[in-house]
């Protein structure tokens, strides 16, 4: 085991970042396609994300590694991953969902976490340590001002403004651009062939650039989804988390400032008080920082120990 090195691994719906330092120094740096390696089976998950930092720190073990792992919206949920994952690298391991890595990223220690990239989803912690989320119910069911459900919301606009025989905003033109049709009656039918949030999330873009060309559309859409976002912080505050500090990160939000400024706003409305961060870090640099307040903790629990 190499007692100075640290691991930090950030789950995301698309993307799974892996992260070793050294005190300051970068040992590795790595950006996989999430699901060209995991499978949505524990155990085996377990076993391949293990093999993959053991190569990363080619054949040593770092002291401690947190991984925010997407999907692993409870407690119970969390403890299973963690404990297979320390099982299988013998070293002290913490895992909890991606959207907590946010808070950390940023520099602090409590605070709210709201994740909008490929899905969304809004953690906190209570004062005794339980988790409480809301969101993270996938693109059909929710996923407010997640990439896909910005596509779902706007295909969704779109079909009703067609109904009224109404045909001029720039949001037509532009998803269907982007989806490759210019058929409008194809329009649900290819959305229905492509499955997936990833895939329904990289048309995203559509939305956005057709808000910058005026579109009322796609403009309300955006804004729908900072309100939703919004409403899940809502309802962790209301459920007792501690509402001084909101961090948001993931690729959307981070990538369109659109969205960041509608969710400010909607924030505005659900607590005045509260300070809304955009994480402008990576999110993997708070699964490191979360590994060495893990080495800290055991330290002092070693220290009382003696």
């Amino acid at each position: 085991m190499d007692q100075n090195l640290l691991a930090g691994v950030d789950i995301g719906g698309t993307k799974t970042r892996i992260m070793g330092r050294r005190g300051s120094s970068v040992l590795f740096d790595k950006t996989l396609v999430t699901d060209e390696w995991r499978i949505r089976q524990m155990e085996a998950d377990a076993v391949k994300l293990a093999a993959i930092v053991t190569d990363l720190c080619v054949g040593t073990v770092p002291a401690a590694m947190a991984v925010g792992a997407h999907g692993c919206d409870t407690d119970e949920q969390c403890r299973r991953f963690q404990m297979l994952l320390s099982a299988n690298l013998k070293t002290s391991v913490q895992v909890v969902n991606d959207a907590e890595l946010m808070v950390p990223a940023a520099g602090y220690v409590d605070g709210i976490g709201v994740v909008a990239g490929t899905g969304s989803i809004a953690v906190a912690r209570t004062g005794e340590g339980k988790m409480l989320a809301a969101g993270g119910w996938g693109w059909i069911l929710g996923d407010e001002g997640s990439a896909a459900a910005l596509v779902r919301e706007a295909a969704k606009a779109i079909r009703r403004t067609l109904d009224r025989g109404q045909e001029g905003d720039p949001l037509i033109a532009m998803l269907m651009r982007e989806i490759g049709t210019n058929d409008q009656t194809k329009l649900g039918i290819l959305l229905n062939e492509t499955r997936g949030a990833a895939a329904w999330g990289r048309y995203a873009n559509a939305v956005f650039d057709a808000a910058n060309a005026g579109s009322p559309l796609a403009s309300r859409v955006i804004k729908e989804g900072g309100e939703g976002l919004a409403a899940l912080v809502q309802l962790l505050i209301e459920r007792g988390a501690n509402a001084s500090l909101i961090v948001a990160g993931g690729g959307v939000i981070a990538e369109q400032p659109m969205l960041m400024t509608a969710f400010v706003e909607a924030m505005a409305s659900v607590s005045p008080a509260s300070r809304v961060v955009l994480l402008r870090e990576p999110p993997v640099i708070g699964a490191v920082a979360l590994a060495a307040r893990l080495v800290a903790g055991e330290a002092q629990s070693h220290g009382r120990a003696e």
